[in-house]
């Protein structure tokens, strides 16, 4: 019995390890300032915004949301006179700079909506990244539902 228990302390610890290490490596990118515009009853999409700073040079790959059926990362750029808005697969994050995903610019794209995003409530977004050496890591936010921009963030219509 007592090699039993020394297995089973041994496969716990290098479990709560393992856990240690995902989750240490899921906090080496910061976030900062997260926000997601409310909507009004019948819109179908609204825009997701925060501040990314990684310890590591890292990549946010994926984004997700149970609120809406299709979650994307986007970037708006002006091409000639005309400010278009595209999904993009992916957006590097440098060591150590801070990249803002605000109205106007990068931001996460809550498409097909399955409610209305009421202003005071919070919603679940599970942002992805992987890092150089190809390793993923996801990080389980509570995002909270606003109208405008918290505090001095820039303020554009989406």
């Amino acid at each position: 019995m007592k090699s039993n228990t020394t297995s089973l302390r041994a496969l716990c610890a290098a479990a709560v390890f393992a856990g240690l290490g995902a989750s240490a490596w899921a906090q080496s990118v910061e976030v900062q300032g997260a926000w997601a515009r409310g909507t009004v009853q019948g819109q179908k999409a609204t825009g997701a915004f925060m501040v990314l700073t990684a310890k590591e040079n890292t990549r946010l790959v994926a984004v997700a949301s149970p609120v809406a059926a299709v979650a994307e990362v986007h970037e708006m750029a002006m091409e000639g006179d005309v400010m278009k808005m595209r999904a993009i697969p992916g957006l590097d994050l440098p060591a150590g700079k801070a990249v803002e995903l605000k109205p106007g610019g990068y931001h996460v794209m809550l498409m097909d909506l399955k409610l209305p995003l009421q202003k005071d409530t919070t919603i679940p977004l599970t942002l992805t990244f992987k890092n150089a050496k190809g390793v993923e890591s996801k990080s389980e936010l509570k995002v909270p539902v606003t109208m405008a921009a918290p505090g001095g963030m820039a303020e554009h219509k989406h």
